[in-house]
C-alpha cells in the first residue's frame, strides 16, 4: 500500500475550491443581491399597468437574475452545482433560468490530472500503470463531487468507467448546504410558506452520503438486481460495478455507451429525423415510460431507490433504450411512507381530494388552510409536488405565486424522508416538459401502487385501509 495522501495539503492545490469563510461570505453576497433584486422589483412592476409591459419587464428581471444565479453556481461550484440541477427545470424556473442553468449539470473545474493519479494510486494501492491498459487524462466529465476518465483494466476487452473523488470537497459542500440551511429559514418565514428547513436537512443527509463510494458501490448492485430480477428485461439499464475495484474514494464500473439525455434532440436531427415526426415522438415516448416503470417499481416496490434523476445522470444508448447513472444519491423508504405515498398516488390517479388529505395525514405532511375549497385546494397541491402531470395551457408551474395553492394551504411540516421523493418527481416532470410530452406518473404508477397496498393487506375489493 502506498503512503496515505495529506488531503488537506492536495485541497490547497484545487484552485478553484475557495475557504470555507470565503465561499460563506460569497454566498450571503450574491444570495442577497439575487433577493433584494427581485423585492425591489415587485414594488415597481407594481406602478406598470400595461399587462404586456409588466411580461416584459419580468423576463427582463428575470434574465438580470438568471446571469446572477449562474455567475454564482459557476464560480462557487459545488453544492451549487446542485442547487441549479434542482432550480434549473423547464416546468419550475423562469425559462430565462432555465436557459442559463441547463448547461451547468457537468460543469464542475476538473481535478488535475497529477492529482486524480495521486489519489487512484493510493486508493487502489497500485499504479496506474499495473492497473490499466489505457487511461484517459481528459475526463468524460467533471461534476460536484467527482470525476469521471474512461479506461480499460488490463487484460480485458471492455471499456470501464473510473469515477475518482475531488480532494478536500466534503467540507467545503457542508459549509454550503449550512448557509443553504439558514437561508431557507428566512425564506420561509417570509415570502414561501414552506417547510423548506426540513428538505435542506435530508439534502445534507443525503450530500453526506455520496462521500462514500463503497456505500455507493452496493446501492448499484441492489438497485440492479432488483430491477433485473423484477423484469424480463430491466426498463433501465445499470452498470456493473468492478468489485475489487472500490473504495471509498473511487469506483470503476462497466462502461456504457450512450448519448446525454440532454443531447437527444440534437442527436434526433443528426439522424434526418423530424423532431416533430411520429417516430420521434415514439421514442420519447418510450424513453419517458422506461423511466417511470424503473422509479415506480424502485419507489412503491422495493423503496430503495435512485434518488437524482437529473438529466446529467440518464444516458440514452441504441434502440432508445435508457441507462440509468450515478447511484450516489439513494434512499430507502421506511415502510409506512412506502405504503403512504402508495395510498397518495392512487389518491391523485383518481382524483380524490378526500382519500389524499387522508393520505398526507398519513404521510406526517401537515398543513394550514385558511382558502376557500380547502380539499380541492389540497388536492391541486398534492398534485402538484407528486405527480408529473401539469394543466392544460400550463408550461410552467410558478408554484411560488399568489395564485398557487402553495401559497393558499402552507406547509407547516414535511417529512424530509419524503424529500427524496419530491425531487424524484419534479426531475421526472423536467424531463418530461423537456421532451414535450405531458403525462401523469401518478396514472402510470396506479397498478403497482395497488399492488404494494394488496401485499401489505391494505388494498381489499379495491377499498384502501389506513394504517
Amino acid at each position: 500500500m502506498l503512503p496515505p495522501i495529506d488531503f488537506n495539503g492536495i485541497k490547497e492545490k484545487v484552485s478553484f475550491q475557495l475557504r470555507p469563510w470565503q465561499r460563506s461570505f460569497q454566498f450571503w453576497v450574491r444570495a442577497i443581491d439575487i433577493y433584494t433584486g427581485y423585492k425591489v422589483f415587485q414594488v415597481r412592476v407594481n406602478f406598470e399597468k400595461d399587462v404586456q409591459k409588466q411580461e416584459a419587464m419580468w423576463e427582463r428581471q428575470h434574465e438580470l437574475a438568471a446571469d446572477k444565479i449562474f455567475a454564482m453556481c459557476s464560480d462557487l461550484g459545488g453544492f451549487f452545482l446542485k442547487i441549479a440541477q434542482i432550480i434549473g427545470k423547464p416546468d419550475l424556473a423562469p425559462a430565462a433560468w432555465v436557459r442559463r442553468l441547463v448547461t451547468l449539470c457537468d460543469r464542475a473545474p476538473a481535478t488535475p490530472f497529477h492529482i486524480v493519479k495521486l489519489v487512484l494510486e493510493n486508493e487502489l494501492g497500485q499504479s496506474i500503470g499495473d492497473v490499466f491498459e489505457r487511461f484517459d487524462m481528459e475526463p468524460l466529465g467533471s461534476a460536484s463531487i467527482a470525476q469521471v476518465h474512461r479506461a480499460r483494466l488490463k487484460g480485458d476487452q471492455g471499456d470501464v468507467v473510473v469515477k475518482v473523488q475531488h480532494p478536500g470537497v466534503q467540507d467545503l459542500m457542508m459549509t454550503d448546504i449550512h448557509n443553504l440551511q439558514a437561508f431557507a429559514l428566512y425564506m420561509q418565514k417570509t415570502d414561501i410558506k414552506f417547510d423548506l428547513y426540513s428538505v435542506t436537512k435530508e439534502m445534507e443527509k443525503q450530500i453526506g452520503y455520496e462521500f462514500d463510494f463503497l456505500r455507493e458501490a452496493g446501492a448499484m448492485e441492489r438497485i440492479r438486481k432488483f430491477l433485473y430480477e423484477n423484469n424480463k428485461r430491466s426498463p433501465v439499464l445499470v452498470p456493473q460495478v468492478i468489485r475489487d475495484m472500490v473504495s471509498r474514494r473511487v469506483l470503476v464500473m462497466e462502461y456504457i455507451d450512450g448519448i446525454p439525455i440532454m443531447n437527444l434532440g440534437d442527436e434526433i436531427a443528426k439522424r434526418g429525423i423530424n423532431p416533430h415526426s411520429k417516430v420521434a415522438a415514439a421514442a420519447k415516448q418510450k424513453i419517458l415510460q422506461s423511466l417511470t416503470l424503473a422509479y415506480g417499481q424502485m419507489i412503491l416496490k422495493s423503496g430503495y431507490f435512485h434518488a437524482d434523476p437529473h438529466p446529467g445522470n440518464i444516458l440514452i444508448c441504441k434502440g432508445s433504450e435508457v441507462a440509468l447513472l450515478d447511484y450516489g444519491q439513494v434512499k430507502d423508504l421506511p415502510e409506512q411512507l412506502r405504503l403512504g405515498y402508495a395510498n397518495l398516488v392512487l389518491a391523485i390517479a383518481d382524483g380524490d381530494p378526500l382519500r389524499a388529505a387522508e393520505s398526507y395525514r398519513e404521510l406526517g405532511i401537515e398543513t394550514l388552510s385558511k382558502c376557500e375549497n380547502e380539499l380541492q385546494e389540497l388536492f391541486k397541491l398534492a398534485a402538484t409536488m407528486f405527480d408529473t402531470k401539469l394543466p392544460p395551457g400550463v408550461v410552467m408551474l410558478q408554484p411560488f405565486s399568489e395564485e398557487s395553492s402553495i401559497k393558499k394551504v402552507a406547509v407547516q411540516s414535511f417529512p424530509e424522508e419524503l424529500f427524496s421523493v419530491l425531487r424524484t418527481v419534479h426531475l421526472l416532470r423536467g424531463l418530461s416538459v423537456g421532451l414535450g410530452i405531458n403525462y401523469s406518473c401518478a396514472e402510470q404508477w396506479r397498478p403497482i401502487a395497488e399492488e404494494a397496498l394488496y401485499r401489505a393487506g391494505r388494498l381489499k375489493g379495491g377499498t384502501i385501509t389506513l394504517a
